[in-house]
């Protein structure tokens, strides 16, 4: 290896390390605050370490009255989110891929333009639209979990469909010609040879969509007006922020526990998100 080379090599790595340094440093401190007494946290001249770390900002952030409810509140609309906009997503990029039809660049471009578009000029807009739709299907109308469901379902397929089209493309059309030949039925195509192949896009596109959801903070405060059962985990914020003072350490504690499904939902597709279609697709 030339030096030159090395030397390249060695800048692009010290880059990387000061990069997820970066990154990774709000993360620190979230945890460090979590961990802190109050009066190092008010303190005047805060320091990036504690040794008097205590767990009392974590048992008064889930002692907050419907903590465990706003929870699985939350997680159940992200879980929803993720299988529906994943299978739905996966069978779109595949008609977009393998079959020809009128207007399909014409939809190609819709998804694109949907991503143009800022969530906040749409909030009163959905805001409205859900209210009607609820006169028609309540289970998705105001003040319901099936709202947000459905919204955050409407954010997240255009931008997985858009990429499950490129790792469907990725597939050469000769493995389902061979598997046709064989008397493979389009379930079994789908299923057996699709399915797997497109897998890594599939664990990317369902990270993106579950950060999305369990993350969300503007639709939850818009829509669910009327019924604090149906609140989500974010809401469970505002307790800690009060007008004399706000409670950080409750606030880095929550927030912390919130960050852990992310991480956990992460470490289980990381081995989808890491392997790629090299090897595994030979013409």
């Amino acid at each position: 290896m030339s030096t030159d080379r090395r030397v390249g090599r060695r800048i692009a790595n010290v880059t990387a390390i000061v990069a997820a340094l970066v990154a990774a440093f709000p993360l620190y401190w979230m945890v460090l605050s979590a961990l802190k007494p109050d009066d190092e946290i008010n303190s005047a001249h805060p320091r990036p370490w504690t040794w008097a770390p205590t767990l009392e900002n974590f048992r008064h952030a889930l002692g907050v009255s419907g903590f465990g409810r706003y929870f699985l509140n939350s997680l159940l609309v992200a879980t929803v989110v993720v299988v529906l906009s994943a299978g739905i997503a996966f069978l779109a990029a595949v008609a977009l891929t393998r079959f020809n039809f009128r207007f399909r660049t014409t939809i190609l471009v819709m998804f694109l333009v949907a991503q143009m578009v800022p969530i906040e000029a749409l909030t009163i807009p959905l805001f409205f639209l859900v209210r009607d739709m609820g006169e028609v299907a309540p289970q998705v109308g105001l003040s319901t979990l099936g709202s947000l469901m459905l919204v955050h379902l409407a954010f997240s397929l255009p931008f997985a469909i858009w990429m499950l089209r490129g790792f469907v493309a990725a597939v050469p059309d000769s493995l389902e010609e061979a598997a046709r030949l064989d008397g493979a039925s389009r379930f079994t195509i789908l299923w057996r040879i699709l399915f797997p192949l497109v897998a890594p896009g599939l664990a990317a596109t369902s990270v993106f969509s579950f950060i999305t959801a369990w993350n969300d903070f503007v639709f939850a405060k818009t829509f669910i007006i009327g019924n604090e059962d149906n609140q989500t985990l974010p809401s469970a914020l505002l307790v800690f922020f009060k007008p004399d003072e706000n409670d950080w350490g409750g606030i880095m504690a929550a927030s912390t526990l919130m960050t852990l499904p992310v991480l956990v939902f992460f470490i289980l597709v990381q081995r989808h998100l890491v392997s790629g279609l090299g090897g595994a697709v030979k013409d």
